[in-house]
């Protein structure tokens, strides 16, 4: 072959392998060493302060990975705004994987459904990767009110219109959301009324102040052992493993389903492997007892999905609420 064919075909295939490379590593996929991803340290926003669900779920997701993968995840709070603050820093983040979001219910699908200004966009600003897991909430009543199931409640509300009360700890919580939604559902009228924590919310429940409460059911267990609070049903879809002698709300109100979820979520734009790769190790490291345990003991069920079904179940639970929110005549503070 000429010489000169030869020289110009060596460059040609020169400059393919050194474009070829510098997309690769634009992706984050390899690394000039050749390394998978990932190849250095990957921070993990949770969006909330230290100690509550979200955060107890993002240590204990973060560590896993970290042995999985062997890189560290480390849990970075940037809290405020009801999660918004959090979660605003990692939808502007660079989509390169090194930056995840330990999404949550609230700021990833409530909020959205509320606020229409907000700095983010609950489905175009991120890359879904997997749900991690989901709590549900309990329906709680004093033992001074007369009712023993969801329907005994609804019957009192609707023998009594607008006189029952329920407490919340806060507006647009999933405990407050919970509360409208058997409203709506049951077709009954009772008052919501907010305070400030679990605390406050129970020492109502105790006191009388209130008729029911959706609660998480650490709040309220020592009080339904002792026979002051009395449980009626659990919100999520099917009675929940470890009170199998509860009934589910939706057991009364079809359709009924109100759960506080975590999940991982990347900047839109993160590559396909990036996600498919984070989604393989998130539901193998679920698959542990170790990991398993951790999430019992902060009162989270395991539940793992596919980006895709991740994002579906996203999109739901925005249209959800919103309709929800309209419905109840909530408006936001």
């Amino acid at each position: 072959m000429n010489s000169a064919i030869e020289t110009s075909l060596a460059r040609r295939a020169g400059r393919a392998i050194v474009a070829a490379a510098i997309v690769w590593l634009s992706l984050g996929i390899v690394t000039p060493a050749g390394a998978e991803y990932p190849d250095r340290a990957v921070r993990l926003i949770s969006p909330f302060p230290p100690g509550g669900g979200v955060d107890s779920v993002a240590r204990i997701i973060a560590a896993a990975l970290t042995e999985s993968l062997g890189q560290s995840f480390v849990v970075e709070n940037h809290a405020g705004a009801s999660g918004r603050i959090g979660t605003e820093i990692a939808a502007k983040a660079a989509p390169d994987g090194y930056t995840l979001l330990l999404g949550s219910v609230g700021p990833n699908a409530i909020v959205p459904s509320a606020y229409r200004d907000l700095p983010y966009d609950a489905l175009k600003s991120f890359s879904p990767v997997g749900q991690i897991g989901t709590t549900a909430y309990v329906l709680v009543v004093p033992a001074t009110v007369p009712v023993k199931s969801v329907s005994d409640l609804i019957a009192l509300a609707k023998a009594n219109p607008g006189k029952l009360n329920f407490a919340s700890t806060g507006i647009l919580g999933g405990p407050h959301l919970a509360g409208e939604l058997l409203n709506v559902l049951a077709g009954i009228k009772t008052e919501h009324i907010a305070y400030k924590g679990g605390a406050p919310t129970i020492a109502a429940l105790l006191g009388g102040e209130v008729t029911f409460a959706f609660a998480s059911l650490p709040t309220v267990s020592q009080h339904v052992k002792s026979g002051t609070l009395r449980m009626l049903a659990v919100t999520s879809p099917q009675r929940a493993p470890a009170l199998p002698e509860v009934p589910a709300m939706a057991e009364v109100l079809k359709g009924y389903q109100v759960l506080q979820w975590y999940g991982i979520l990347a900047p839109a734009g993160t590559p396909a492997p990036i996600v498919a790769r984070l989604n393989a190790e998130i539901i193998k490291v679920l698959n542990t007892a170790k990991v398993r345990e951790s999430l019992a003991r902060v009162d989270t069920d395991v539940a793992t999905s596919t980006p895709q079904a991740f994002s579906s179940q996203i999109g739901s639970e925005v249209a959800l609420y919103r309709d929800l929110i309209e419905k109840a005549g909530i408006h936001p503070e």
